[in-house]
């Protein structure tokens, strides 16, 4: 096999890679924690997909191995049982670990603020500009010889400076 034969093989293989990982099902979700009935065990799993692992930060629970994702899985299952509907148990988990544990915050309350600052930003972005280039335009430029605030006096010896 040539050198450059490896090369590319090496680099198809790295290029699949992400692909091959991404699409297999991430297997955090233990045995011994799976429902017996289905219906309840595809309502847990969608609500631990929107619940955040507090130690992995950015993966949901149903993809992390950590101990405390674990909890939560484990939680999530106790309280669809309990005959919790899927907001009820939501709210149960957010009161217990707060927003934070959620991986799209709610809008309300003080995230609005956060929803709206980009958008008000952008507005704000958009009238400092529109005023800095209204007011841009309207000064004279160093260029123009009949630039306002000469007198008479100061434009002849301008036109003199000029023509020669």
């Amino acid at each position: 096999m040539t050198h450059a034969f490896l090369a590319r093989l090496l680099l198809s293989l790295t290029l699949l890679a992400p692909m091959v990982v991404t699409s297999t099902p991430a297997l955090a979700v233990e045995p011994d924690e799976i429902l017996e009935d289905p219906v309840l065990e595809g309502r847990a799993r969608a609500l631990s997909k929107d619940l955040r692992c507090l130690v992995c930060r950015n993966e949901n629970i149903d993809e992390s191995n950590a101990d405390l994702a674990r909890d939560l899985r484990l939680l999530v299952r106790e309280r669809l049982v309990a005959g919790d509907s899927n907001d009820e148990a939501m709210d149960f988990i957010v009161e217990r670990y707060g927003e934070y544990v959620l991986l799209s915050p709610r809008a309300s309350g003080a995230n609005w603020l956060l929803y709206a600052a980009g958008p008000l930003m952008l507005v704000l972005a958009l009238i400092l500009a529109g005023g800095y280039i209204r007011t841009r335009s309207r000064t004279p430029s160093a260029e123009d010889p009949g630039a306002e605030g000469l007198s008479a006096q100061e434009r002849a010896q301008l036109d003199r400076i000029l023509k020669d």
